[in-house]
């Protein structure tokens, strides 16, 4: 699962996704598409912003929600908890030198 998520985040126009999601959750693909291209200069179809979205969301990196007409994009950091904890856990007195 984790060896998914840093193939995930190796793209990356799917990290400046996130970065949006980051900064506004709760978006749409045409949103995002929009903030793209305005502050990244990243001109890709939506077709293609689309398929870098269902990578994220295969990997869990990134929710999503219906409501009515529109799909909601929200970012879900779980497993990137998962992988920091893995590697980051706190200092206890019998594992300093």
């Amino acid at each position: 699962m984790a060896e998914d998520v840093f193939k995930a985040l190796a793209d990356p126009t799917r990290r400046r996704i996130l970065d949006e999601l980051v900064e506004r959750d709760g978006q749409t693909l045409f949103e995002i598409c929009a903030r793209l291209v305005n502050k990244h200069g990243v001109g890709l179809s939506r077709q293609a912003i689309s398929q870098h979205l269902a990578v994220l969301e295969a990997v869990g990196l990134i929710t999503t929600r219906r409501q009515g007409r529109y799909k909601f994009h929200d970012l879900n950091t779980d497993p990137l908890e998962h992988i920091a904890h893995r590697w980051l856990r706190p200092k206890t007195p019998e594992s300093t030198p």
